[in-house]
Formats: structure tokens, sequence, C-alpha cells
């Protein structure tokens, strides 16, 4: 069982179940609906989705017939998106989460779409808090 919230707390719900076949996803519309130079998503049963505040604050657009991608209508925190012709099950957008998950990541994918700056196997420093002199 993981528990997840939108930035500005509205919106908060749990997942009963496993999180499945989890990737980072680098296409174009994943990078501008995120911000960042990929989506890290994963999918959940609809039915272990379980939205235990601000429901009524969700939000989506639909990026192409059936295909929504539902956030927060406050904080616009992506949330999941949804496709009419899967019911049964939703993509999680695992920034969602407040939790430590078990699953990880499968793959890279649409690497052949991903930012021009995102190198994938940078070896860059890595800190706690923010870089040295800032």
């Amino acid at each position: 069982m993981y528990q997840g919230s939108c930035l500005c707390g509205e919106v908060t719900l749990e997942i009963l179940g496993p999180i499945e076949s989890i990737i980072h996803c680098h296409c174009s519309k994943c990078r501008k609906n995120s911000g960042t130079a990929y989506a890290t998503n994963g999918f959940v049963a609809t039915k272990d989705l379980v939205i235990h505040s601000g429901q009524q604050r969700i939000r989506f657009f639909e990026t192409s017939p059936g295909k929504k991608r539902h956030f927060c209508g406050i904080c616009a925190s992506p949330i999941y998106s949804s496709n009419d012709q899967v019911p049964d099950k939703v993509r999680l957008r695992l920034g969602i989460l407040d939790s430590d998950i078990l699953e990880r990541p499968l793959s890279h994918n649409f690497v052949s779409s991903r930012a021009n700056w995102d190198d994938l196997d940078a070896e860059l420093p890595r800190y706690d808090g923010h870089e040295p002199g800032r």
C-alpha cells in the first residue's frame, strides 16, 4: 500500500496493489507534461487507486481521443493518465507518491525523442542538498 499527494496537498491518494511496468518515458508529450527530461510512470489497476481527498479538484486534458492526463486543478501536479481503451488501468506519475516503493523501473522508453541535453549515462556529481556554492 502506497500513499501519495499533489504539491498543494488537496489531492491525496492510496495505491492498494502493485505498480507494474514502471518506465522512464522520454516522449515529447511526457516531457512537456512534466516539464522535465522524462516522466516516470507505472501502471496501477483502477480498482487499486483510491482518491481520499480532492477528487473534485482533479481536472484532465485530453491529448487525443480517449487519452487523458489527470492533474490537480490547483497546483497542476500530474497525477495519472487514463485511456478509454484500457479502463481497468491508469498510468500513475510516480512523483506523486510520498511512500517508498518496492518496484523498480524496467527501461528508458522513446529515447530517440529525448531532450538533447539529457545524457542518460552522465557521471554527474550527486549531492544530498543544493550543489556547493548555491
